[in-house]
């Protein structure tokens, strides 16, 4: 990894040299636009609609426009800005960690002690975790100050971008405010739903479906070129059986739900069962 930000946690007389890293890449397959005719590269240019010639990134100025005035700024106003140099992680308040709205969350960032004795760094983290608490911060990145939290990741402390509360958009959706009434035994089932379908969540667990066979269409595609055939490399899934007709009342709709996921699971465990068996059978008769 290559570190994007270099500076300091500060809070009080406290100071905390580290490294800014980023947490995720995309995993997604890089492509670019063709013509769907020759196969020619799709290429852009920023062009000029007042002179009609094409412009280099480097002679491009932002303009803000509200519909009744118009505004150019240049690289110079921007440069002017008090929030272009500042390396300083300033902690503004520590709160308590189940005070931070998962909506608020944007990007996430390691961050690397660079001192030669991290003490100062081990010791914010451990107090953080033995109070519970998450640090509110500012930090600049890429000319633009952004509100962040500092929290710890197992031995690393970490920044996580957030949004500004103005950016979180307040609805108010009429079917939110129902009085439809929810029965006890409507309750009971859906909770039993839940329960049936709760585990431990394991990230690892999971794929990119999409990105996969995205992947495996490429390397068909090398090996097969042109011709090869879409319908055999990628066959359509079978229609599954006919469950009966559309549920339409809710109870009855909760109520096969639950029989589903437990016949399901009865199912997984017969499977897992009878290898064990079969396991048995062939360690006796190695025995024998």
């Amino acid at each position: 990894m290559r570190a994007i930000w270099k500076g300091s946690i500060a809070f009080g007389l406290v100071n905390v040299p580290v490294k800014l890293y980023s947490a995720t890449e995309n995993h997604d397959v890089d492509m670019h636009q063709v013509h769907d005719k020759d196969g020619g590269r799709i290429r852009y240019e920023r062009h000029c609609e007042v002179c009609d010639e094409s412009v280099e990134y480097s002679d491009i100025d932002k303009a803000y426009d509200d519909g009744e005035h118009r505004v150019i700024l240049t690289k110079d106003d921007f440069e002017a800005l008090p929030a272009e140099d500042n390396d300083d992680i300033d902690v503004l308040q520590f709160v308590p960690n189940d005070q931070i709205d998962p909506i608020m969350l944007e990007r996430a960032y390691f961050l690397e002690p660079t001192s030669k004795t991290p003490k100062a760094y081990l010791l914010l983290r451990k107090t953080l975790d033995s109070t519970d608490k998450t640090a509110i911060v500012k930090i600049t990145l890429r000319t633009r100050t952004r509100l962040a939290i500092l929290r710890t990741r197992g031995k690393l402390l970490m920044i996580q971008t957030l949004r500004w509360a103005d950016e979180i958009r307040e609805v108010d959706f009429k079917g939110v405010n129902s009085r439809a009434k929810i029965s006890d035994k409507e309750l009971e089932m859906s909770t039993q739903l839940v329960e049936s379908y709760s585990d431990d969540f394991m990230p690892e667990e999971f794929s990119d479906d999409y990105q996969e066979e995205l992947k495996k269409l490429i390397d068909t595609k090398i090996e097969q070129g042109e011709s090869m055939d879409l319908e055999e490399a990628f066959p359509e899934d079978e229609e599954e059986e006919d469950s009966g007709g559309d549920v339409v009342d809710l109870m009855e709709a909760l109520r096969q739900s639950v029989d589903n996921s437990r016949s399901s699971k009865k199912s997984g465990a017969k499977k897992s069962g009878s290898k064990v068996s079969d396991s048995k059978k062939s360690s006796k008769k190695k025995a024998s």
